[in-house]
């Protein structure tokens, strides 16, 4: 099973959620927890794993034979990402631009382009107790994170719960953070900002197909419109949390909810068992 956690705008508590989820169910299943928030990975600082293997992530990038270009031009008109340039006599490419799709390469009259690896991120994998920890980082001035997520994701055991922490927003990355998994629990907060990202993040979800319910982080200041949009889309709050300056604490000294409150693990494994039920009513409909 394949819970993403996600929400529509940053600093909703997303890790804090995905990293407790993942400490409440640990004794009674066999869980993954897989952070895909590439950009800014912050699982670690919660769960400190052990980590075990480092893998490097490349895409493939254009590399230009002189002897056989006539700088014609073409390469730079394909690419609609501007990673290639023509100027007189001259090609230019910035590999950081890159989406590697190889079509430079492909269409090239003279055959003179080839591709060559480069490196744009790891992928970490280890442990946390008994929680299997994999998580990716994207290397800093790289632009292209959904290759790293992607390659997260190619680390996910299908005989355990895997848990994925996806980056926050509606972006690319988040979209490949999410395909494909059984539930998405979105966490918010009771704010307009709140209440408008999450549309976006519902709309998101919607269109991948995916099952998905609620934390409503920081709840109890006044602000209902969440709960109310939630009953009319009939979105289940599987948990509410309270704005509270404990939890601010703990989480600034990193330690996680279900440790600094270990009467949240209950509250989490109530919500994980209604994750199961929604994902399991989903897939006998399909």
């Amino acid at each position: 099973m394949i819970i993403s956690i996600a929400s529509g705008k940053g600093g909703t508590g997303k890790t804090m959620v995905a990293t407790s989820l993942a400490a409440s169910i640990k004794n009674d299943y066999e869980v993954q927890l897989l952070d895909a928030d590439v950009e800014e990975p912050n699982s670690h600082i919660f769960l400190k794993p052990t980590i075990n293997n480092i893998h490097y992530v490349s895409i493939m990038t254009p590399l230009i034979n002189e002897e056989r270009c006539n700088h014609c031009g073409k390469c730079a008109e394909i690419c609609a990402f501007k990673a290639v340039v023509t100027i007189k006599d001259t090609v230019l490419t910035f590999p950081e631009l890159c989406h590697g799709c190889g079509a430079c390469s492909y269409l090239c009259p003279r055959q003179a382009i080839s591709e060559t690896p480069n490196q744009i991120g790891i992928i970490e994998t280890g442990a946390a107790g008994n929680i299997s920890f994999v998580q990716g980082k994207l290397d800093i001035g790289q632009t292209m994170p959904t290759p790293v997520v992607r390659k997260v994701k190619e680390h996910i055991d299908q005989k355990k719960i895997a848990i994925i922490d996806a980056a926050p927003g509606t972006s690319c990355p988040v979209i490949a953070a999410i395909k494909d998994s059984d539930f998405c629990l979105l966490v918010t907060e009771p704010t307009p900002f709140g209440l408008n990202d999450l549309k976006l993040a519902v709309e998101t979800v919607t269109q991948l197909s995916v099952p998905c319910g609620l934390v409503l982080n920081r709840s109890g200041i006044g602000y209902s419109n969440v709960e109310e949009y939630c009953h009319q889309e009939n979105i289940p709050i599987l948990l509410t949390i309270p704005l509270s300056l404990n939890i601010a604490r703990f989480y600034s000294e990193g330690i996680m909810l279900v440790e600094g409150l270990p009467e949240y693990q209950e509250k989490f494994k109530q919500a994980f068992s209604r994750i199961q039920e929604i994902a399991s009513e989903r897939n006998s409909r399909t």
